[in-house]
């Protein structure tokens, strides 16, 4: 999930106070009301990565240019990141040595595409190293074909507001399986395809809008160009549907080959929960999904990404109790929400689910783990009633860098130290591993 979006609540409170709970009780009320069990033999336990929050220097994307112009709504700029480009070898370590047998991660187009029509085999190369390390270490590699960036070159162009977009990303997606494709055990084409109407749902700060333009403005006159469209800040009205068109095509290259693996699509599912009579949850949610779940239908598998809910009354998003627990990206501490959305996806789809993220921001890594606990609690209620679950794959590996908001939020079970990027596994890492290495829930 993005760290655009802030949860709307009454006195806002710090991250940890009032509504916090007893880390101990919470995880004697998961161990005693439950026997564990075996989850399915191929089950998925796994970590997700991202190319520019991780990599760092992605210096032809459309982020990294928004980042640097004047004026920016961005905190600060990415620079090193977590130098994953140059560390992945100890990142996918650190995943195994924790027990764990998944690592999701996603590939630039700026990099490996970085002026129309060149791609960058060296690029190519190194992408297809980091799977090879993944499959060294037992670690089935799920690919991520866009997160969030474009090239700076596409956006300058217009992006996904141009029809002919479609067929460029396809382009992208084509290549990039050619070369990687073989070893993949599954991928999706774009992270939260639907992204931009979580955002224009739950942003409550309009007066961020002539910023954003301005940033926007900035681009296009660095590049030379009248537009600059970044998929992160474009109306979804005027990039829907040929986002849509690029999913299928993309579908259809990567399906080609080579390489035989399930290709779905990733959806950012917050929990919509109805608060009162004349609640507006049902519009809500057909708001937040629009035409997403139906292409997820189409598709092998759809990627579950779940933070937090989102209380629905007759006026709109229902602000929070004073004391409510938030995280430190202010949404509610609700980890009880993927049950929600694992089974919203199931029944609206009817594919298989692979839960591709869940996670928090908190500086208390007690917290961490206590989320983990309870969102994996929801995991072991949906494969009790039989729905057709393969994965949990935590968000985030490593604290990074988190859009907007730069480095003050931590994700991650593994802290980085941005001048050294030595890498400091947290008690979470250990915990989540722990269970991976048991197999049950």
């Amino acid at each position: 999930m993005d760290a655009l979006i802030p949860a709307r609540r009454h006195n806002p409170a710090p991250p940890h106070a009032n509504g916090r709970r007893d880390l101990t009780l919470e995880k004697a009320i998961l161990t005693n009301d439950r026997t564990p069990r075996a989850v399915p033999k191929d089950f998925l336990w796994g970590v997700a990565i991202s190319g520019h929050q991780s990599e760092g220097n992605n210096v032809a994307s459309d982020v990294w240019l928004a980042e640097h112009v004047t004026p920016t709504v961005f905190a600060e700029p990415s620079r090193d990141a977590c130098d994953s480009y140059h560390r992945f070898g100890d990142d996918v370590a650190i995943a195994a040595d924790l027990g764990l047998n998944c690592y999701r991660f996603g590939i630039e187009w700026a990099r490996i595409e970085p002026e129309p029509g060149q791609f960058s085999s060296a690029e190519l190369d190194r992408y297809a190293r980091l799977i090879d390390r993944c499959l060294e270490r037992g670690l089935a590699p799920m690919l991520t074909y866009s997160h969030f960036t474009v090239p700076r070159w596409f956006a300058a162009r217009g992006g996904f507001e141009v029809a002919d977009g479609a067929d460029l990303f396809a382009r992208f997606a084509e290549a990039a399986t050619r070369r990687l494709g073989e070893h993949l055990i599954a991928a999706t084409t774009f992270n939260e395809a639907n992204i931009q109407r979580l955002i224009k749902l739950l942003l409550s700060k309009p007066e961020a809008q002539p910023a954003i333009d301005a940033m926007l403005a900035a681009c296009a006159q660095r590049c030379g160009s009248p537009r600059f469209s970044s998929l992160l800040f474009a109306d979804a009205e005027k990039t829907e549907a040929v986002l849509i068109d690029a999913h299928r095509k993309a579908l259809q290259a990567i399906k080609a080959g080579p390489g035989n693996f399930p290709v779905g699509l990733n959806l950012t599912m917050q929990e919509v929960q109805g608060v009162g009579d004349g609640n507006l949850a049902e519009y809500m949610t057909d708001s937040l999904y629009g035409p997403w779940l139906d292409e997820a239908a189409m598709t092998d598998f759809i990627g579950v990404q779940t933070y937090t809910r989102v209380r629905v009354d007759a006026s709109g998003q229902a602000a929070l109790a004073p004391d409510t627990e938030m995280t430190a990206a202010g949404y509610e501490f609700y980890p009880q929400a993927l049950g929600a959305t694992i089974r919203l996806a199931a029944s609206r789809t009817g594919r298989p689910v692979y839960v591709t993220e869940s996670g928090i921001a908190t500086d208390d890594d007690t917290r961490r783990i206590a989320y983990i606990d309870a969102a994996l609690a929801e995991v072991r209620k949906c494969l009790d009633d039989g729905i057709d679950v393969r994965s949990y794959i935590h968000w985030s590996l490593l604290d990074n860098f988190e859009w907007t908001s730069g480095y003050d939020q931590r994700f991650g079970l593994v802290g980085v130290d941005f001048e050294t990027f030595q890498r400091t596994p947290k008690p979470s890492a250990f915990h989540l591993g722990a269970i991976a290495r048991r197999g049950e829930l």
